[in-house]
């Protein structure tokens, strides 16, 4: 495999951490060109300082003078702001970008990536949710390679190896449960946002973590894979898989099907998405049947988690609703988080929001951009209602 220089965006979140683990592990096989991040500036110094990167972003103005200070006479190029972030992921030398930003922030570094030919490593599920069509016809007219990072994703990827142009028939993604498996409504009416951030099985950033309690992670994830493998809304169904070893599941039709499993490690998917077509080997702890005699499978609840449901009528409706629907549901996220609206009211908040906006059916980009702020404003507006 030859060696590939690689950008990191949102290098100081969960994924960017094991992303830079994984580099860690293969130097020989990759090296970092661009680190960027939102606010957290102590740890995108430190990374810096370690990788040597030619270019890091803060995003956060004001994050940028300790940075800058830090960096003094490392030779490393530091930049703040969204602008920066569209101009580093066009380096001539960068092979990969890796979107690990969380939200639709990651939508604009995307395309630019997209149009100077890079390859993507994608985590951020939002790029696709808010702009699937758009982005994956851009992917399709510049020749890139679109690599999926989420674990469920990579492995419907890795199941449709060496399978060609056989017809996929329905796709499984599977789903924890999150820390509220099988609890109702009731129980939901009075959870807190500590408890709804002890997942039971992955450990990950605070908006994804809400966002799996919820199973809003899940119905992002089923926009997603539309996108990714060309598939209607009925040929993706969701299934809670409390062990987390299966990580999703292809069925073709022939009736035949193919899993992916392993231990609940992002960074296995990350290694695969960083040295694709490669498997390299790696000191990972290995996956052992005996430490798990029962894998079980059971139905997700919509009627409890009605983000699940809301997620696949904004995919079955068309248009800009995806893009609403994420839109409103990161300030739902935030305002949970900040203790401002309770764990169901998040559903509420995201269908009242999807409810009072138009649809538009054949947004552009800039469309989706300003439906996008749209959404936000109306969102908040709402919330403050509530």
């Amino acid at each position: 495999m030859k060696k590939r220089n690689i950008a990191i965006l949102g290098a100081t979140g969960s994924i960017g951490t094991q992303a830079l683990d994984v580099v860690r592990t293969f130097p020989e096989l990759l090296e970092v060109s661009v680190l960027t991040a939102a606010s957290n500036a102590e740890l995108l110094i430190k990374q810096a300082l370690e990788f040597k990167p030619r270019a890091v972003v803060i995003l956060q103005d004001e994050g940028y003078p300790k940075v800058k200070d830090a960096l003094e006479g490392s030779g490393i190029l530091v930049l703040s702001g969204g602008t920066a972030l569209e101009e580093v992921v066009q380096y001539e030398e960068i092979d990969v970008v890796l979107n690990a930003i969380v939200g639709s922030a990651g939508l604009r570094p995307t395309v630019k990536a997209i149009q100077s030919g890079k390859d993507i490593a994608l985590a951020n599920k939002e790029t696709l949710v808010v702009a699937g069509q758009l982005i994956m016809d851009l992917v399709q007219q510049h020749q890139v390679a679109m690599l999926p990072v989420d674990s469920e994703h990579s492995a419907i990827f890795q199941c449709l190896a060496g399978e060609g142009e056989n017809p996929i028939e329905k796709i499984y993604l599977t789903a924890s449960g999150g820390p509220f498996r099988g609890k109702d409504r009731a129980f939901l009416t009075h959870v807190t946002k500590q408890q709804a951030l002890k997942h039971p099985n992955w450990v990950m950033g605070a908006k994804i973590t809400i966002d799996s309690a919820s199973l809003m992670n899940k119905g992002l994830e089923v926009i997603e894979a539309k996108w990714l493998f060309g598939l209607e809304p009925d040929q993706i169904d969701v299934i809670v898989h409390p062990q987390s070893i299966v990580h999703s599941m292809v069925q073709f039709k022939d009736g035949s099907m193919k899993a992916q499993m392993g231990l609940p490690d992002m960074k296995l998917p990350i290694q695969h998405a960083l040295t694709y077509p490669c498997r390299q080997e790696n000191s990972f702890e290995r996956f052992n049947f005996l430490n798990y005699p029962s894998l079980t499978f059971e139905p997700a609840d919509t009627h409890t988690f009605r983000n699940l449901d809301l997620a696949y009528r904004a995919l079955n409706d068309g248009g800009d609703r995806p893009c609403v629907l994420n839109a409103a549901n990161e300030i739902a996220v935030s305002a949970f988080l900040e203790e401002k609206i309770s764990f169901l009211a998040m559903s509420e908040l995201i269908e009242a929001t999807m409810c009072q906006l138009k649809l538009v059916e054949t947004p552009t980009l800039d469309d989706l951009l300003a439906i996008d702020q749209e959404s936000r404003i109306v969102a908040r507006d709402l919330m403050n209602k509530m």
